[in-house]
């Protein structure tokens, strides 16, 4: 936790996926990189949400994005997946489920 206190304001805690949520977003960037099809990655973490980038090439656009909001826990779910254009994807409470609008691209990666 980083949270300290200097007088009424203090430096915000910030958002990180946990070592489960990590592993299951490595293991379908993972089959996408040997696919051919992602290539780099990023992450940000701030105060109010945890994001994986994932790129085609090093200087684009990530093409998607995996987001972590822990205030969305009680409405929508805190994970989404965010296309290039901005949409959301896929949101939903449980992570694995959320990244399986990804794993339906591998299955057509690997098809063509």
């Amino acid at each position: 936790m980083l949270t300290q206190s200097f007088g009424a304001s203090h430096i915000p805690e910030k958002v990180a996926f946990d070592r489960g949520e990590l592993s299951a977003i490595l293991s379908i960037y993972g089959r996408m990189v040997a696919a051919g099809e992602w290539r780099d990655y990023g992450m940000s973490l701030l105060s109010d949400v945890a994001i994986f980038s994932v790129f085609r090439r090093t200087a684009e656009h990530p093409i998607y994005r995996i987001e972590k909001r822990p205030k969305l826990a009680g409405k929508q779910g805190m994970y989404s997946v965010i296309g290039m254009d901005g949409r959301i994807l896929k949101r939903g409470h449980d992570l694995r489920n959320v990244l399986r609008v990804l794993e339906r691209k591998l299955i057509r990666a690997v098809d063509d």
